[in-house]
């Protein structure tokens, strides 16, 4: 069954659409954490990001930081997040891959982020980032 994106997308629901091209599309979210809030979604199908195309990904990679600029320009915000999530329990509600701009404006509107932060120790650290080395190029 297609995600809510894919219908909009193929402009079977409409929306606020700020920018469009035959791989990205962008719209205003409907349920915005802040004025400006859009969201940036490849048109290819996929639920998580490493399931995207390097092409698709180049595309969302160039169009982002037109749609901040965008966004800055007509919100006058001067910070902003970039969401993106990936599966269930790392909040992502619709199943295709999609990021969110996040204006944070003066009043304080914008996402609010608790960032649980660790300790990676040099040991750790070495041996994970060796063994994630030895899969990146597959």
């Amino acid at each position: 069954m297609p995600s809510i994106f894919s219908r909009i997308i193929r402009r079977e629901i409409p929306c606020h659409e700020i920018y469009r091209d035959d791989r990205v599309i962008a719209f205003l979210d409907i349920a915005p954490v802040s004025k400006g809030h859009a969201i940036v979604v490849p048109t290819e199908e996929c639920d998580f990001l490493h399931q995207l195309s390097d092409e698709s990904a180049a595309a969302v990679g160039r169009v982002l930081p037109r749609v901040a600029r965008a966004i800055l320009a007509a919100t006058g915000a001067t910070s902003y997040n970039i969401l993106q999530n990936n599966g269930k329990p790392a909040h992502q509600a619709v199943p295709h891959v999609h990021f969110h701009v996040i204006p944070k404006h003066a009043d304080g509107s914008g996402l609010g982020i608790q960032w649980n932060a660790g300790q990676l120790s040099s040991h750790e650290g070495a041996t994970l980032a060796s063994m994630i080395r030895e899969q990146v190029g597959r």
